[in-house]
Protein backbone atom coordinates (compact mmCIF):
# COMPACT_ATOMS: atom_id res chain seq x y z
CA UNK A 1 0.00 0.00 0.00
CA UNK A 2 3.11 2.42 0.64
CA UNK A 3 4.29 2.27 -2.70
CA UNK A 4 0.91 3.05 -4.20
CA UNK A 5 0.40 6.11 -1.69
CA UNK A 6 4.45 7.27 -2.60
CA UNK A 7 3.69 6.78 -6.52
CA UNK A 8 0.33 8.57 -6.06
CA UNK A 9 1.78 11.82 -3.80
CA UNK A 10 4.38 11.65 -7.18
CA UNK A 11 2.21 11.68 -9.45
CA UNK A 12 0.10 14.28 -8.02
CA UNK A 13 3.24 16.94 -7.01
CA UNK A 14 4.06 16.08 -10.81
CA UNK A 15 0.49 17.77 -12.01
CA UNK A 16 0.09 20.02 -9.46
CA UNK A 17 3.97 21.57 -10.18
CA UNK A 18 3.12 21.52 -14.22
CA UNK A 19 -0.10 23.21 -13.87
CA UNK A 20 1.75 25.89 -11.50
CA UNK A 21 4.87 26.65 -13.16
CA UNK A 22 2.46 27.37 -16.29
CA UNK A 23 0.45 29.43 -14.33
CA UNK A 24 3.63 31.31 -12.99
CA UNK A 25 4.43 32.20 -16.32
CA UNK A 26 1.50 33.41 -18.29
CA UNK A 27 1.43 35.35 -14.94
CA UNK A 28 4.58 37.18 -15.41
CA UNK A 29 3.64 37.61 -18.83
CA UNK A 30 0.20 40.01 -18.08
CA UNK A 31 2.42 41.76 -15.83
CA UNK A 32 2.03 44.94 -14.66
CA UNK A 33 -1.56 43.86 -15.15
CA UNK A 34 -3.49 44.51 -11.75
CA UNK A 35 -2.74 41.04 -9.75
CA UNK A 36 -0.31 39.41 -12.00
CA UNK A 37 2.03 39.68 -9.54
CA UNK A 38 -0.08 37.96 -6.79
CA UNK A 39 -1.15 35.18 -8.73
CA UNK A 40 2.75 35.00 -10.08
CA UNK A 41 3.98 34.45 -6.54
CA UNK A 42 1.10 32.12 -5.53
CA UNK A 43 2.10 30.16 -8.22
CA UNK A 44 5.39 30.19 -7.57
CA UNK A 45 4.59 28.70 -4.29
CA UNK A 46 2.70 26.13 -5.46
CA UNK A 47 5.57 25.32 -7.59
CA UNK A 48 8.12 25.04 -4.49
CA UNK A 49 5.33 22.63 -2.83
CA UNK A 50 5.30 20.46 -5.59
CA UNK A 51 8.63 20.35 -5.78
CA UNK A 52 9.18 19.57 -2.18
CA UNK A 53 6.71 16.95 -2.30
CA UNK A 54 8.03 15.22 -5.57
CA UNK A 55 12.00 15.25 -4.81
CA UNK A 56 10.67 13.82 -1.55
CA UNK A 57 8.87 11.07 -2.95
CA UNK A 58 11.02 10.42 -5.59
CA UNK A 59 13.93 9.83 -3.36
CA UNK A 60 11.43 8.14 -0.84
CA UNK A 61 11.10 5.72 -3.67
CA UNK A 62 14.41 5.33 -5.31
CA UNK A 63 16.16 5.25 -1.68
CA UNK A 64 13.03 2.81 -0.11
CA UNK A 65 13.37 0.83 -3.13
CA UNK A 66 9.61 0.84 -2.73
CA UNK A 67 8.74 -0.07 -7.03
CA UNK A 68 12.58 -1.33 -8.02
CA UNK A 69 16.08 -1.84 -6.73
CA UNK A 70 18.70 0.81 -6.78
CA UNK A 71 20.90 -0.86 -9.13
CA UNK A 72 17.25 -0.61 -11.82
CA UNK A 73 17.61 3.14 -11.27
CA UNK A 74 21.00 3.41 -11.49
CA UNK A 75 21.35 1.28 -14.85
CA UNK A 76 18.36 2.31 -16.84
CA UNK A 77 19.65 5.27 -19.47
CA UNK A 78 16.16 7.76 -19.19
CA UNK A 79 15.92 7.94 -15.06
CA UNK A 80 19.85 8.98 -15.72
CA UNK A 81 18.07 11.26 -18.25
CA UNK A 82 15.02 12.12 -16.17
CA UNK A 83 17.48 13.53 -13.54
CA UNK A 84 19.59 15.49 -15.80
CA UNK A 85 16.43 16.64 -16.92
CA UNK A 86 15.63 17.68 -13.35
CA UNK A 87 18.84 19.06 -12.72
CA UNK A 88 18.68 21.30 -15.65
CA UNK A 89 15.06 22.19 -13.81
CA UNK A 90 17.03 23.31 -10.89
CA UNK A 91 19.87 25.54 -12.87
CA UNK A 92 17.22 27.22 -14.31
CA UNK A 93 15.28 27.78 -11.14
CA UNK A 94 17.91 29.98 -9.82
CA UNK A 95 17.11 33.04 -11.87
CA UNK A 96 13.04 32.83 -11.08
CA UNK A 97 13.74 31.52 -7.47
CA UNK A 98 15.94 35.04 -6.19
CA UNK A 99 14.02 37.71 -8.87
CA UNK A 100 10.64 36.23 -7.28
CA UNK A 101 12.22 36.05 -3.74
CA UNK A 102 13.11 39.67 -4.00
CA UNK A 103 9.62 40.68 -5.41
CA UNK A 104 7.48 38.85 -2.62
CA UNK A 105 10.10 40.68 -0.35
CA UNK A 106 9.16 43.98 -1.92
CA UNK A 107 5.67 43.30 -1.87
CA UNK A 108 5.69 42.69 2.01
CA UNK A 109 7.24 46.13 2.77
CA UNK A 110 5.28 47.65 0.73
CA UNK A 111 2.43 46.66 2.66
CA UNK A 112 0.96 44.89 -0.33
CA UNK A 113 0.09 47.34 -2.59
CA UNK A 114 1.52 46.79 -5.89
CA UNK A 115 4.80 47.59 -6.64
CA UNK A 116 6.64 48.16 -10.04
CA UNK A 117 8.66 45.47 -11.66
CA UNK A 118 11.13 45.30 -14.08
CA UNK A 119 9.00 43.90 -17.07
CA UNK A 120 11.72 42.44 -19.46
CA UNK A 121 12.78 39.99 -16.19
CA UNK A 122 8.89 39.16 -16.07
CA UNK A 123 8.71 38.25 -19.43
CA UNK A 124 12.30 36.76 -19.14
CA UNK A 125 10.82 34.85 -16.38
CA UNK A 126 7.99 33.51 -17.88
CA UNK A 127 10.38 32.00 -20.41
CA UNK A 128 12.11 29.91 -18.01
CA UNK A 129 8.94 28.95 -16.51
CA UNK A 130 7.74 27.46 -20.04
CA UNK A 131 10.76 25.79 -20.35
CA UNK A 132 11.11 24.45 -17.20
CA UNK A 133 7.47 23.19 -18.27
CA UNK A 134 8.52 21.23 -21.03
CA UNK A 135 11.53 19.56 -19.06
CA UNK A 136 8.74 18.48 -16.72
CA UNK A 137 7.05 16.89 -19.95
CA UNK A 138 10.06 14.97 -21.20
CA UNK A 139 11.00 14.06 -17.43
CA UNK A 140 7.42 12.11 -17.38
CA UNK A 141 8.17 10.56 -21.13
CA UNK A 142 11.34 9.70 -19.92
CA UNK A 143 9.80 8.06 -16.52
CA UNK A 144 7.28 6.48 -18.50
CA UNK A 145 9.82 4.49 -20.45
CA UNK A 146 12.21 3.79 -17.75
CA UNK A 147 9.02 2.20 -15.32
CA UNK A 148 8.35 -0.20 -18.66
CA UNK A 149 11.77 -1.51 -18.81
CA UNK A 150 13.17 0.78 -21.71
CA UNK A 151 16.50 1.88 -21.55
CA UNK A 152 18.05 -0.69 -19.24
CA UNK A 153 22.41 -0.69 -19.89
CA UNK A 154 22.82 -3.95 -20.80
Amino acid sequence: MLRVLLATAHLLALGIGLWAVLARGRALRELPAPGALRRALDADAQWGVAAILWIGTGLWRYLGETEKAIGYYNHNHFFLTKMGLLVLVFVLEIRPATTLTRWRRALARSGGTEIEVDRGAARRLATISYVQAGLVVLMVIAASAMARGVGLAR
